[in-house]
């Protein structure tokens, strides 16, 4: 497997097209990239692979962000009560107990020094959790080795949810003028599904100029310098074209966004994961 993904190979398709909704643009970019370069599939029952994933452990503090920034919850191990694989699925379970101080346990993997890739498609098959307080998540983040600090090295939220809205997932950036609430985010909502009951696939294409949001292969929404511009009023920076950015996967408890839970939450809670993959193209092209 090709650890270091920062060369950029195999573009495929180009088209445009209209869609009800999808911004500022009356076009978007749709790139279709099918040059595979990395994936978990969790076929080993048991622990996860370390050589794709580390664990992030704690509750922020150890950061200098205590609550992970967001005023989280939880506490994340890298036990097997919060992280495992089982039957071809990774399985990140929150819990209520008392553990170090916080009153419930989660997990969060990401790929730091592992997987990291400038461009591409990223995608992965998740069932999520549900509950009031519950906020699954599968997101890039930049890389940060050049001393550049969030939010200048930009976010790539593929997919959140919060979990008392089994129905509706969104995709958000994070950036220079445009971060935590100030974000610029769109949401999907399911017309004949919900996110807790399926397998849903969430994922992004990213280019020098455009990242295209999609679940189960519907193009939903398209993020460019020209709708960031718009956003912004001008005073956003684009930031999605000079680093690689690595994946994250986790479940939260309580935060900003979700709330705390609630005496209807039922724990434990569980994010199932089928796959994550990686593609990766030659160069993008944009009409906008």
């Amino acid at each position: 497997m090709n650890k270091s993904l920062n060369k950029i190979i195999g573009f495929l398709f180009v088209s445009s097209l209209c869609i009800t909704g999808c911004g500022a643009d009356d076009t978007q970019t749709v790139a279709t990239f099918t040059s595979l370069v990395a994936e978990d599939n969790f076929d080993v029952d048991g622990q996860i692979d370390t050589s794709f994933w580390n664990f992030d452990i704690g509750d922020g503090s150890e950061q200098g962000i205590p609550g992970w920034g967001n005023n989280e919850l939880q506490f994340y191990t890298d036990r097997t009560e919060n992280v495992t694989v089982e039957n071809g699925f990774l399985l990140i379970t929150a819990r209520q107990e008392d553990f170090n101080g916080a009153q419930y346990t989660s997990a969060r993997l990401q790929t730091q020094g592992k997987i990291q890739q400038q461009y591409g498609r990223f995608e992965a098959r998740i069932r999520l959790p549900f509950g009031k307080g519950m906020w699954p998540a599968f997101w890039l983040l930049g890389d940060d080795s050049d001393g550049n600090i969030w939010p200048q090295i930009g976010e790539i939220d593929i997919m959140e949810n919060t979990g008392d809205a089994p129905t509706e997932i969104f995709g958000t950036v994070h950036g220079p003028g445009y971060s935590g609430a100030n974000s610029i985010s769109k949401t999907y909502t399911f017309q004949d599904s919900r996110v807790d009951t399926d397998f849903h696939i969430y994922g992004i294409e990213w280019g020098p100029d455009y990242i295209n949001y999609y679940v189960d292969d519907v193009l939903y929404y398209q993020m460019t310098p020209k709708v960031l511009a718009e956003e912004t009023n001008g005073e956003g920076e684009w930031v999605f074209n000079d680093r690689p950015f690595y994946i994250i996967l986790n479940l939260a408890v309580g935060g900003n966004l979700p709330g705390p839970p609630n005496a209807e939450t039922v724990f434990p809670q569980t994010m199932v994961v089928d796959y994550v993959r990686v593609y990766e193209n030659i160069e993008t092209n944009s009409t906008n």
